[in-house]
């Protein structure tokens, strides 16, 4: 009996120091105050992007709740104003799905705003599909979308100097592979839609975020603004809404013990942004508020190049 009690509180213990050091992981020390300053976070309704902004907002930054539902966006803005009790908190809508509204945002903002400081591309969404523009859902939203909206907010980050740039991408990028001759002719990833299929092509538009990150801050040198991708780490939140409900129900006990929950999954993404003296490290991958190696094809130049030299033309930037 004391055998079977020694191991059950050995398995106990294990199971929470697994839960305190992989799961729950590093928290962002950062004690920096962003009064007077302005942050767009996309995607900020919900899940790690809402509590990223409360955090911001909290530290007395100026706010942009950056998401495409007007309903769910505005609800957030009253409850990130009733938690921060900051006032300088504002939604405006942005479907990243939709290159006309991209411009849309870029220019109300650029009319209306005078400052910013961090841009936060925190949105993403995992299911198969197409844009409004005839993109591959994911290739659209989780990479393109973005890319446009950095491009065109470009010039303000500079002004504003010393700025960054965060793209919220993921481990499984490791799985991805740009198949260019697809982009070309289908303007997409791929186009299956089994399970496997399907979490390749989100694999592989992580993959687009870590290279987009890479040729970015090659292009930001000698500008005062940096970049950075990252890893959030496994997080229970809705991303995985669209999948299908058996899915989810499978999923559910799993997600709930080893996923971090939204305020743990947002520390990273703090990091990136609030951290002094990562500035020399511009361009490169984090997880767990850790700078971290890439495989080669995650830094590979000539594909990073290509791929925005691609996603220009898709984007209309070209």
């Amino acid at each position: 009996m004391f055998t079977f009690l020694l191991a059950v509180a050995i398995f106990l213990g294990g199971v929470f120091i697994f839960r305190q050091i992989v799961v729950k992981g590093k928290e962002c020390t950062s004690q920096v105050n962003l009064h007077g300053k302005t942050v767009i976070v996309t995607g900020s309704n919900t899940g790690i992007g809402k509590t990223t902004a409360i955090d911001l907002a909290k530290r007395g930054a100026r706010v942009i709740l950056a998401c495409r539902s007007k309903q769910r966006g505005e609800s957030a803005l009253e409850e990130v104003k009733r938690v921060t009790g900051n006032n300088q908190v504002v939604f405006m809508q942005l479907d990243l799905g939709s290159l006309k509204s991209v411009r849309s945002f870029a220019e109300t903002f650029l009319k209306t705003e005078p400052r910013l400081d961090i841009l936060i591309n925190n949105a993403g969404i995992y299911m198969q599909g197409k844009t409004q523009d005839g993109l591959g859902m994911m290739f659209g939203v989780n990479h393109i979308g973005h890319f446009l909206l950095t491009n065109l907010l470009l010039d303000r980050l500079k002004q504003c100097g010393p700025s960054r740039i965060v793209n919220l991408s993921s481990m499984a990028h490791n799985l991805g592979k740009i198949d260019f001759e697809c982009l070309t002719t289908q303007k997409a990833l791929g186009l299956g839609t089994s399970f496997k299929e399907v979490f390749q092509i989100y694999s592989d538009s992580k993959l687009c975020n870590v290279l987009f990150t890479h040729e970015l801050a090659k292009r930001l040198q000698g500008t005062q603004v940096t970049c950075f991708s990252l890893h959030p780490g496994a997080i229970n939140t809705e991303l995985a809404r669209n999948t299908g409900s058996v899915v989810q129900l499978v999923l559910s006990p799993v997600t709930a013990f080893f996923f971090k929950n939204a305020i743990q999954g947002c520390q990273t993404t703090l990091h990136c942004a609030l951290q002094q003296g990562i500035e020399p490290l511009s361009g490169r991958y984090f997880s767990n508020c850790t700078v971290r190696d890439v495989y080669p094809k995650a830094k590979d130049d000539a594909v990073a190049k290509k791929l925005w030299e691609l996603s220009e033309n898709l984007s209309g930037l070209a």
